[in-house]
C-alpha cells in the first residue's frame, strides 16, 4: 500500500508538466497573455528546483512523513487554484504554488524508500519508480490531449485531485515512521541564499539566447547574482547550526560522483526528449502525437534496463558495473543519433534511441541508490534532494546549451540553403510547428529539413562529448557492497560513510 501511494505521488510530479504542456494552446486561447506563456512552465520549474533541497532537509529534521504529506497537500492546493485561474497572471502564481509542492514529492518518495527498504533491496523498488517516470513521459501528452479535448483544460489540473487524495489517504493510514523533532531551528539564511542562487541559474538557462542575448546586461546580472548567492551559501553552510545542505556529505567520493553523473544524465535526457520530437516532426513527417509515441524505443529501453539493474543489484549487492555500462551506452547512443540525416528511417532512429535509453536506464536510479548508500541515515533526505536537484539543474543546462547550439546551426543552414527566404523563416524561432512547416515553399521546406538534421547532429555530438564525463566518473566509483539485513554494519571503508541503518516500518 505504501509503494502504491508513493508511485501515485511520483506519477503526479512527473505527469503534470506533460499534461499541461499539451493543454497550453487551449489555455492561451481562453486566458490570453501569450507573451507570458513561458512563465507558466518557468514558474513551476523555478519553484520545484528551489524547494527541492528544502523539503529534503525538513524531512531529515522533523520527520519524513509530515514533510511528504505537506508537499502533497501544497501540490493539490496549487492544482485546484490553477484549475480555477481566471487570467494568465493567476495561473502563473498558482503554478508556482504547485511547483513548491512538487519539489517535495520526488524527494519524499526516494527518501521514504531509503528509510523503509534495506540498501540491497532498494534498487528493485527504485527501478519501479523509474518505470513510473517512463510511463509518465509516454502517457503525459496523450492523457493531456484527451482531457483537454473532452473535458476542458481546467481538468488538466483537477485530475490531480482524486489521485492526490488517494495517495494522501494511503500514506496517512499505512505509513509509520519514527517521529523526529530537531532542536535546531531552520537555516533561513541558507534557504534564502540557495533559493536566490538556484533561481538565478534556472533563469539564465531559460532566458539566455531566447528572451535575452547571452551577453546582455540582464543575463550578466543574473549570473553575477547567482554566483554571489552560491558562494555566500557555501560560506554560510560551514557556520550554520543546522545547514540546509551539509557540506560534509560531499566528502564522500561516491556521493560527489553520483551528483556529477546525475547532472550529466539530466543534461542528456531532457535534451534528447526535446530535440528528437522536433527531428521526427520536421524530417520524418510525424505528427505531434506520433512523435511522442515514436519515443517509445528510448523510454521502453530505459524502463527495462532500469528494472533489470534494480533486480541484479538486489540479487548481487553490486552496482559499479551499471554506471560504467550506462555511460558507455549513453555515449554510443548519442553518437549514433548524431548520424541521423534526412534519409534516416524510423526503424534506424528507433534503434539508436533504444541504445540511448538503455544507457539512461542503467543510470537513472542507480545514482540515487549509491548517493543514499554514501551518507548516514540522518542525511537521507538531503542526499535524495541533492541528487534530484543536480539532475534538475542538469536538465536546465542541457535544454539551454543544446538548444542554443541547435538554433544557431538551423539558422546557419537555412541561410546557406535558402538565402534570405531561409533566414526570414527562422528569424524569430528555429523551431517550426507542423502547420508553419506545411505553409513553407518547397525549397524552404527542404532546406529546413536539412537544417534540423544539422541542428540535431550538433546537439547530439555535444551530448556525446558531455556524456564522456559520466564514463570517467563511473570508473572512479568505489563499490561499497550493499547489505540486506535490517541492521547494517557500521564499518567504514576509506572516505565512504558507513552503510545506513534501516528503519523498520510498522
Amino acid at each position: 500500500m505504501v509503494l502504491l501511494a508513493l508511485m501515485i505521488a511520483m506519477m503526479l510530479a512527473m505527469l503534470d508538466n506533460m499534461i499541461v504542456g499539451t493543454a497550453m494552446p487551449t489555455i492561451v486561447g481562453e486566458l490570453g497573455g501569450l507573451e507570458h506563456l513561458s512563465w507558466v512552465v518557468t514558474g513551476y520549474t523555478l519553484a520545484t528546483a528551489a524547494s527541492t533541497p528544502i523539503w529534503g532537509k525538513l524531512g531529515d529534521m522533523y520527520g519524513r512523513k509530515g514533510a511528504f504529506l505537506s508537499s502533497i497537500v501544497l501540490f493539490l492546493i496549487g492544482s485546484a487554484l490553477s484549475g480555477m485561474a481566471q487570467d494568465m497572471g493567476q495561473l502563473i502564481g498558482f503554478r508556482a504554488v504547485q511547483g513548491l509542492g512538487a519539489g517535495g514529492l520526488m524527494v519524499g518518495v526516494m527518501a521514504i524508500i531509503g528509510d523503509l527498504v534495506p540498501p540491497r533491496e532498494r534498487g528493485k523498488y527504485q527501478g519501479m519508480m523509474a518505470g513510473v517516470m517512463a510511463l509518465a513521459m509516454i502517457g503525459g501528452p496523450l492523457v493531456g490531449g484527451t482531457i483537454t479535448d473532452n473535458w476542458g483544460w481546467r481538468w488538466a489540473f483537477y485530475i490531480n485531485l482524486p489521485l492526490g487524495a488517494v495517495a494522501l489517504a494511503a500514506i496517512t493510514a499505512v505509513l509509520h515512521l519514527p517521529r523526529k523533532r530537531s532542536r535546531a531551528g531552520i537555516d533561513y539564511l541558507g534557504v534564502v541564499l540557495l533559493t536566490v542562487g538556484i533561481t538565478s541559474i534556472v533563469l539564465v538557462t531559460t532566458w539566455g539566447g531566447t528572451e535575452y542575448a547571452w551577453t546582455s546586461a540582464r543575463i550578466m546580472e543574473l549570473i553575477g547574482i547567482g554566483v554571489a548567492a552560491l558562494v555566500g551559501f557555501v560560506f554560510w553552510q560551514t557556520r550554520a547550526a543546522e545547514p540546509v545542505l551539509p557540506l560534509h556529505i560531499f566528502r564522500s567520493r561516491n556521493f560527489t560522483l553520483m551528483s556529477v553523473i546525475g547532472f550529466i544524465t539530466g543534461f542528456v535526457m531532457f535534451g534528447a526528449t526535446l530535440f528528437l520530437p522536433l527531428y521526427q516532426q520536421a524530417v520524418q513527417g510525424a505528427s505531434a502525437t506520433n512523435s511522442g509515441l515514436l519515443l517509445l524505443p528510448m523510454l521502453g529501453a530505459m524502463l527495462v534496463t532500469s528494472m533489470v539493474a534494480g533486480r541484479v543489484t538486489t540479487n548481487s549487492g553490486r552496482y559499479k558495473v551499471f554506471p560504467i555500462v550506462g555511460g558507455g551506452l549513453m555515449i554510443t547512443g548519442l553518437y549514433l543519433l548524431s548520424l541521423m540525416d534526412t534519409g534516416t528511417t524510423r526503424l534506424t532512429s528507433g534503434i539508436y534511441m533504444a541504445v540511448l535509453g538503455a544507457g539512461m536506464g542503467c543510470l537513472m536510479q542507480i545514482t540515487m541508490l549509491v548517493a543514499q548508500n554514501s551518507v548516514q541515515m540522518r542525511d537521507m533526505g538531503v542526499a535524495s534532494s541533492s541528487t534530484t536537484l543536480f539532475r534538475t539543474l542538469g536538465s536546465s543546462f542541457g535544454v539551454a546549451i543544446m538548444g542554443a547550439l541547435f538554433n544557431h546551426r538551423v539558422q546557419d543552414v537555412m541561410a546557406e540553403r535558402a538565402g534570405a527566404l531561409g533566414k526570414g523563416v527562422t528569424e524569430k524561432s528555429a523551431q517550426l510547428d507542423a502547420k508553419s512547416l506545411q505553409k513553407l515553399p518547397a525549397v524552404a521546406r527542404e532546406a529546413y529539413q536539412h537544417a534540423v538534421s544539422a541542428g540535431t547532429h550538433a546537439a547530439f555530438v555535444l551530448g556525446a562529448a558531455v556524456a564522456v564525463v559520466v564514463l570517467i566518473a563511473a570508473l572512479f566509483v568505489k563499490e561499497v557492497p550493499l547489505k540486506g539485513g535490517p541492521q547494517q554494519s557500521a564499518a567504514q571503508d576509506g572516505d565512504e560513510a558507513a552503510p545506513m541503518q534501516v528503519i523498520e516500518a510498522v
